[in-house]
C-alpha cells in the first residue's frame, strides 16, 4: 500500500534545490545565532551555581537564588532600575522621533547630490566609537574649563558644573543618544517610505492636498507598521543599560551615578570588586526574562490596537 507524499515538504525541498544559493546565502547567518546566542544558553546554570573555574559549570556547587540576593537586596537596586528604564525610554522614544523626522526630510529632498551628502554626514556618528564620543563629551563638559561653559559665559549665563550635575545628565545623555543613532534608524524608515505606493501621492495632489497634509494622512500612517516593530524590537532590550555608552562617558564619576548608573554599569564594577560570575549571570537572565515579558506584553497591546503591526 502507497502512502500519499506529503506535498507540502515536498514543495519545500523542492524549492531548496532549485534556489541551493538562498539557503547557501542564511548559513553565516544561522551559523552567527547558533554560536553567539543559542548555544551560550547552556551557560544560564552559571546563575544558579557557586562558578569555580576548576569545577567548571557541570562540576560547581548548586546554590538556588542566592545569587540573586546581592542585586535585589542592594540598596540601590531601585535606583539602578529606575534609571535604566528611564534612560531607555528615553533614548527610545527620541530617537524614533527623530528618526521619522530626518527621514521625511530626507523624501522631501530632490537634489540628490545634496541628499547623499546630507545622508552620510547624518549617518555618519553610528560608526563612531563611544570611546571617541566620550573624548568629546569630556571636552564640552569636563576639565576646569568646559568648552560648554565658555559658550555660556558669552552670552551672559552662569557657567555650571557639569560633572556633579547629575539631574542634567539624562537629557544629555539622550542628545549625544539621538545625535548618534537617529541617522542610522532614519534610513530604515526611509526604505519605508520609499515603499509606499506613488499613487496614493498623486491621487491626494490632484485632490489639492498640501505637502502637509499628504505627510499626516498618508507617509504616517502607513509608516507606523514600521515604527511599532522597530519599537517593539527597542523594547526587548530596554533592561539592558547601553554599557559601551555609558561608561565611556560617564566612567567611574559616582557623583552622577544617582541618574546614570544602570544595571550594566553596576554589574560591571560588582564583577571588578568581587570576581563574582554567578551573580552577574543572575543579573544577566534577570535582563533577559524581563526583556521578553515587555516585548510580550508591549506585542499584546499592540495587536489590540493594530495586529498588522504586531511581531506575532
Amino acid at each position: 500500500m502507497q502512502y500519499p507524499i506529503n506535498t507540502s515538504k515536498k514543495s519545500k525541498l523542492n524549492h531548496i534545490v532549485r534556489n541551493p544559493f538562498l539557503y547557501i546565502m542564511a548559513v553565516p547567518g544561522l551559523l552567527f545565532f547558533l554560536v553567539f546566542s543559542y548555544f551560550p544558553i547552556y551557560g544560564i546554570m552559571i546563575a544558579f551555581k557557586d562558578y569555580n573555574f576548576a569545577k567548571g559549570i557541570t562540576g560547581s556547587d548548586w546554590v538556588g537564588f542566592k545569587n540573586f540576593d546581592y542585586f535585589f537586596t542592594s540598596g540601590d537596586f531601585w535606583t539602578i532600575l529606575r534609571n535604566t528604564l528611564v534612560l531607555n525610554i528615553l533614548f527610545i522614544f527620541f530617537t524614533t522621533a527623530a528618526a521619522v523626522l530626518i527621514a521625511l526630510m530626507f523624501n522631501e529632498i530632490r537634489n540628490k547630490y545634496f541628499k547623499r551628502i546630507s545622508q552620510s554626514l547624518i549617518f555618519l556618528p553610528y560608526f563612531m566609537s563611544w570611546i571617541v564620543i566620550g573624548m568629546i563629551v569630556q571636552s564640552l563638559f569636563g576639565g576646569e574649563e568646559p568648552m560648554i561653559n565658555n559658550w555660556l559665559q558669552n552670552i551672559g549665563m552662569e557657567p555650571v558644573n557639569w560633572m556633579f550635575e547629575s539631574k542634567l545628565w539624562p537629557y544629555i545623555l539622550t542628545v549625544i543618544r539621538v545625535w548618534q543613532g537617529a541617522g542610522y534608524l532614519s534610513i530604515i524608515f526611509l526604505a519605508a517610505i520609499t515603499g509606499i505606493s506613488e499613487d496614493l501621492y498623486e491621487a491626494a495632489r490632484i485632490d489639492g492636498a498640501s505637502k502637509l497634509q499628504i505627510v499626516m494622512r498618508i507617509t504616517l500612517p502607513l509608516l507606523v507598521p514600521t515604527i511599532m516593530i522597530m519599537t517593539l524590537l527597542a523594547v526587548g532590550k530596554i533592561f539592558n543599560g547601553d554599557f559601551a555608552m555609558i561608561y565611556a562617558i560617564i566612567g567611574d564619576n559616582s557623583s552622577l551615578y544617582p541618574t546614570t548608573d544602570v544595571i550594566d554599569t553596576f554589574v560591571f564594577r560588582s564583577m571588578r570588586q568581587l570576581h563574582d560570575f554567578g551573580m552577574s549571570s543572575a543579573v544577566g537572565l534577570f535582563q533577559s526574562v524581563m526583556g521578553l515579558v515587555f516585548v510580550i506584553a508591549a506585542n499584546w497591546v499592540t495587536r489590540r490596537v493594530s495586529k498588522e503591526s504586531a511581531l506575532f
